[in-house]
């Protein structure tokens, strides 16, 4: 679950006082969770060491202190050894994987968030339906790869942007569907959704929306904030999707934003002039982060924090059989 909301402090009567709004919604989600219980679990089930694909999310103090308690993150199943157990990551993994660990008979627990198995099965069913996926995501994200697995070679295209539609070789008339990546910017696909709308007369949408909820409200969240701002701290990876977005919606309402993955990152001269930071925190990252960087902050100014809710979240999800 999402640790406490940190307690608001008065507001400093300095004219020097630094103004945090901190987003609520932030950090992670019921996925994430879902995914480092999952690692924790193994680990206690099975003893260390267990193994891990890919980084379990991407946050690097998540997966170190996921390190420091006996698991081992890898890139390809053939990394692992026989005998242990191993753990698919929360952006999901190509069918062909848990078929090579059925293969070699290791035990393989399931990771993937539910929200992008639910993805996964729409994927499926429009392939049976006879539709053409147009998958609207990111190039070489492992979601993506791990979307485009679950169909046959050539059943799915990827669309990044409203010119990869203009640039589509299919009939107007085709019979096609879309599917999204879970954590895109809600602005950015809406464009592209709209674009394939406009040029696909039989164009099937999914029943409910892609783009998960901690996504969308994380960035609406910015969105109520970033006015009331000179600057956006966003504490996630580089390599987190959903992280980026956030510094991108901020960025594009006029407001810089810097991705900072600790606190440490912090330099005095991002503050030169500015009375009001705002700062959240992508899926994968953890409320102590929070803390950390606001911290830091507290060392070159008086603070003063407020935390603007603009979504409550109470979604969990349940753990694979094998841990129950």
């Amino acid at each position: 679950m999402n640790a406490p909301f940190p307690t608001v402090r008065p507001f400093s009567q300095e004219k020097t006082a630094l103004k945090v709004l901190i987003a609520a919604p932030r950090g992670f989600c019921a996925g994430v969770d879902r995914a480092i219980e999952i690692v924790e679990r193994a680990l206690e089930r099975y003893g260390a060491p267990v193994y891990v694909r890919h980084e379990i999310v991407h946050n690097r103090f998540v997966v170190d202190g996921l390190k420091a308690k006996g698991a081992v993150f890898v890139e390809e199943l053939d990394e692992v050894p026989d005998g242990v157990p191993v753990i698919f990551s929360a952006h999901g993994v190509p069918k062909s994987v848990p078929a090579a660990a059925n293969e070699r008979g290791l035990e393989w627990l399931d990771a993937t968030c539910p929200l992008v198995s639910k993805v996964h099965r729409q994927a499926e069913r429009q392939i049976e339906a006879g539709r053409h996926i147009l998958f609207i995501g990111h190039s070489g994200h492992p979601e993506v790869i791990g979307t485009f697995g679950q169909v046959p070679e050539g059943a799915m295209t990827l669309v990044e942007t409203v010119e990869d539609v203009a640039a589509l070789d299919l009939p107007t008339d085709a019979a096609v569907a879309y599917l999204t990546q879970t954590t895109l910017s809600v602005d950015d696909t809406a464009a592209v959704i709209a674009a394939l709308q406009a040029r696909f007369s039989a164009l099937t949408a999914p029943k409910a929306e892609d783009i998960c909820y901690a996504t969308s409200n994380r960035q609406a969240a910015v969105k109520a904030i970033a006015p009331l701002c000179q600057l956006m701290l966003v504490i996630g990876a580089p390599n987190s999707s959903n992280s980026l977005r956030l510094a991108e919606v901020a960025e594009r309402m006029g407001i810089p934003a810097k991705l900072i993955q600790r606190g440490a990152e912090i330099e005095r001269g991002w503050l030169d002039g500015v009375d009001t930071v705002g700062l959240t925190a992508g899926a994968s990252a953890p409320e102590t982060l929070v803390r950390e960087v606001i911290d830091h902050l507290a060392a070159f100014r008086d603070l003063a924090e407020e935390q603007v809710i603009t979504a409550e979240e109470k979604i969990t999800f349940k753990l694979p059989r094998q841990l129950v």
